[in-house]
């Protein structure tokens, strides 16, 4: 089972920018579909972005398309989400999963979780 750590997190002012990052150990990220998610106090854990195995395919949720980029470094370990123009209704706990599943927006299809990074964006 790959282990996962967020980091990148923080506070930030609306129409600013952060890039958060998560790393895998226990093994490598390589064959493992990787996604985004994101939870507010009293809803659900809600799908922000994923990436397929190899990179080729990715998806966003419709409310961040066109200014959060999801992408993967191999040589590192490492997947990333770039986010652009933030909002104060992006802020969330942030956490980063892994699946051997094709890449999905289900959290159910993840097996694999972080203990999540905090985005806070200030209006």
């Amino acid at each position: 089972q790959v282990q996962l750590g967020e980091s990148g997190g923080g506070l930030v002012q609306a129409g600013g920018s952060l890039r958060l990052s998560c790393a895998a150990s226990g093994r490598t990220f390589n064959g493992y579909a990787v996604g985004w998610f994101r939870q507010t106090p009293g809803k659900d854990r809600e799908f922000v972005a994923a990436i397929s195995w190899d990179g080729m395919i990715t998806y966003y949720t419709d409310s961040v398309k066109g200014r959060f980029t999801i992408s993967r470094d191999s040589a590192k370990n490492t997947m990333y989400l770039q986010m652009n123009s933030l909002m104060p209704e992006d802020a969330g706990l942030y956490y980063c999963a892994a699946t051997t599943n094709p890449a999905s927006r289900k959290t159910d299809d993840y097996h694999s979780w972080g203990q999540g990074t905090q985005v806070t964006v200030s209006s």
